[in-house]
């Protein structure tokens, strides 16, 4: 059951990331690739629809985290409080700005809204590659299974890249998105952004995969997958085929995510004081009643929800015919 649920868990920040992933680089770039408002608020209607149901993919990762695996999520949500803070407040922002930026007929209220989108998903994903790499990487945790050091002992090099890693494979996820959902010169201007984007993402993820490969986990499979797939991106992209593009950096984010948590198992934090000290699978559970009840509840509902989410991007495929007001 352990292991289970650990897969599990996996799956949902995949998912959260691979999904909100392309929100993310929508929310940063629509105020470039939008020339003018018009063009801006395009861009945004391309996510409207879908961006807080793709946000439950977080709040059902951290739910499961706490049902499955309470140690971990108290040592984890203590340890980086300050950063989940700031993670929280970005998509509170983020989501408000979508939201809001245009009930008001007004310059200045439409373009602080757009600034405040464009921050915090830039914010969003940093902090999360940030605190995925400080699992696998480790985290200073005593033998209590509490977190002991500061607030700089949650930026090691290492998740810094990694964080940045996410931020510009994300940005490059959402101009790809943009290029097959809108038109005109609002699209030309999401595919120039995306060729600008490709070779840079590509050269942060090679760095971090070899980095997560030579110093966290010697986990092969997902570390040729990202590095493999962001070149085929980069080369998708640079040809104009956006809709494999588009698949090409969905699989990258998907592996860099895989990479991390492979690399962690039967692991969920590393301890950077001693390896004892570590949270695995086996001392951060429930009890196994507790991961019983929860299994049964997954089976019935997950592919529900899965179902009524797949349907949701089904309906919303096609490209956005001409410009939306309001």
């Amino acid at each position: 059951m352990t292991t289970f649920w650990f897969i599990i868990i996996t799956v949902l920040w995949t998912g959260f990331l691979v999904l909100e992933g392309f929100d993310f680089g929508v929310g940063a770039l629509h105020g470039v690739v939008g020339g003018d408002d018009a063009g801006r608020r395009e861009a945004l209607h391309t996510i409207a629809p879908v961006w807080d149901g793709n946000e439950v993919w977080l709040i059902t990762a951290g739910a499961s985290m706490f049902a499955a695996f309470p140690v971990w999520y108290a040592t984890a949500f203590s340890g980086l409080y300050l950063a989940l803070v700031l993670l929280l407040m970005a998509l509170i922002l983020r989501g408000v700005g979508i939201e809001f930026r245009n009930r008001r007929d007004s310059v200045g209220w439409r373009r602080w809204w757009s600034i405040a989108v464009a921050v915090s998903s830039l914010v969003a994903p940093l902090l999360v590659g940030v605190a995925l790499a400080d699992f696998a990487y480790g985290l200073p945790i005593d033998a209590n299974q509490e977190f002991v050091g500061d607030f700089w002992d949650l930026l090691p090099l290492y998740s810094v890249v990694a964080g940045i890693a996410f931020v510009a494979i994300t940005l490059l996820h959402g101009a790809v998105f943009l290029s097959i959902k809108v038109h005109g010169e609002t699209q030309r201007r999401a595919a120039r952004i995306a060729r600008t984007l490709a070779p840079i993402a590509a050269v942060l993820v090679v760095a971090m995969a070899i980095w997560t490969f030579v110093s966290v986990g010697h986990h092969l499979l997902f570390t040729l997958a990202a590095l493999v797939a962001v070149l085929v991106a980069v080369w998708l992209v640079l040809g104009g085929r956006w809709g494999w593009a588009f698949v090409a950096t969905a699989v990258t984010i998907a592996s860099m995510t895989l990479s991390l948590f492979t690399s962690l198992y039967p692991n969920v934090m590393v301890s950077s004081i001693s390896e004892a000290n570590n949270l695995t699978i086996h001392n951060a559970a429930s009890a196994p009643y507790a991961l019983k009840v929860m299994t049964v509840i997954a089976v019935i509902f997950l592919p529900a929800v899965l179902a009524y989410q797949g349907w949701t991007y089904h309906v919303l495929r096609r490209r956005l015919n001409e410009p939306v007001a309001g």
